[in-house]
């Protein structure tokens, strides 16, 4: 569907290379004061500049055309539209027939008849994160919690320096690179989620899991916990206001805030769409033949996917915030 959330709602629009691409934020509370410059520079990291990413390159200049009055939220629903600019549709009338290895181009073709804009990936785009991104932004201007994130690894480069020649050496094979990224969200509080189909780790997982590339999610230690016992593993209290000797869970027990950090480790896989031959069914001529894709593409799309988990994890926080705050 194209809509998430209860109290903090959002919802999707566009495609990559129709004339915008947008979103309707309903529920930021009225009276929230818009932070226009928060929004530009979450926007701004977003965009590609660093080796390894697309040269597709969009202004994301983006207009608010209603729900905000005098800089502030009115309580109405918000409708940001980001126009899409720098398209180049003529790259991508061969992949209709002649779908790419790990992308959406076959299921979308058999799921929509054909009937889909299959141009730069259309719906299944990472081009729609820039809405994304806007939506995160204010629900981060509602929200009591700091929120980052950071790049921890890259393929099999842990040694962030050396960044640009390993990418460079996977950009020369004509090949993509995947990576790790982890989100921390500090001054959290105790009693945020639900138990069950509401768990504060659920919601989040699933919003996580809606970004495109994103292959798995942990909270706290995650797999690695396989090794430890459960002495090891538990979280033992320090103090009646609930902060823990360690955070292996990851500031969530029960499905419910515990008041430590929140600590989230997404894995994004690398990049469909290579510059790489690739030997795969062409439904067409109904026979595997040598695929060519073209176009502009990122070699390590983890390396501006940072700032999109980091806001997805805005509006889930967000969504489950206010219906903490309606239960006081």
């Amino acid at each position: 569907m194209n809509s998430y959330g209860h109290l903090f709602k959002v919802t999707l629009y566009g495609e990559s290379h129709q004339e915008a691409i947008g979103v309707i934020v309903d529920g930021l509370p009225a009276g929230t004061k818009i932070n226009e410059e928060l929004i530009k520079k979450d926007l701004e990291a977003r965009k590609p500049k660093h080796i390894g990413t697309t040269p597709r390159k969009e202004s994301d200049h983006y207009s608010i055309t209603s729900g905000v009055f005098n800089g502030l939220a009115t309580g109405s629903p918000i409708h940001v539209m980001i126009k899409n600019e720098n398209v180049v549709s003529k790259d991508y009338a061969h992949l209709k027939a002649h779908p790419r290895p790990g992308h959406a181009d076959f299921v979308s073709e058999v799921k929509y008849k054909g009937f889909q804009d299959y141009r730069g990936g259309g719906r299944f785009s990472g081009r729609l994160t820039a809405a994304l991104v806007v939506a995160g932004s204010l629900a981060k201007m509602a929200l009591p919690f700091e929120l980052t994130h950071s790049l921890k690894q890259i393929g099999t480069l842990k040694d962030m320096t050396k960044l640009d020649d390993y990418i460079l050496d996977v950009q020369n094979q004509g090949n993509s690179v995947g990576g790790t990224i982890e989100i921390t969200v500090k001054n959290m509080i105790v009693g945020i989620g639900e138990p069950f189909f509401n768990k504060l780790d659920a919601e989040l997982a699933k919003l996580l899991f809606s970004v495109p590339a994103v292959k798995g999610v942990e909270f706290g230690l995650g797999f690695e916990g396989i090794e430890l016992l459960g002495s090891d593993f538990n979280d033992a209290l320090v103090d009646e206001k609930g902060n823990t000797k360690t955070n292996n869970s990851g500031g969530i027990t029960g499905g419910i805030s515990n008041g430590n950090d929140l600590k989230i480790n997404v894995f994004i896989k690398p990049t469909s769409s290579i510059q790489k031959a690739q030997d795969t069914y062409n439904l067409k001529s109904q026979k595997i033949e040598t695929l060519d894709i073209g176009g502009r593409h990122d070699v390590a799309i983890v390396r501006r996917i940072g700032i999109i988990l980091e806001n997805v994890v805005a509006i889930g926080l967000l969504d489950q915030y206010l219906m903490y705050k309606a239960f006081l």
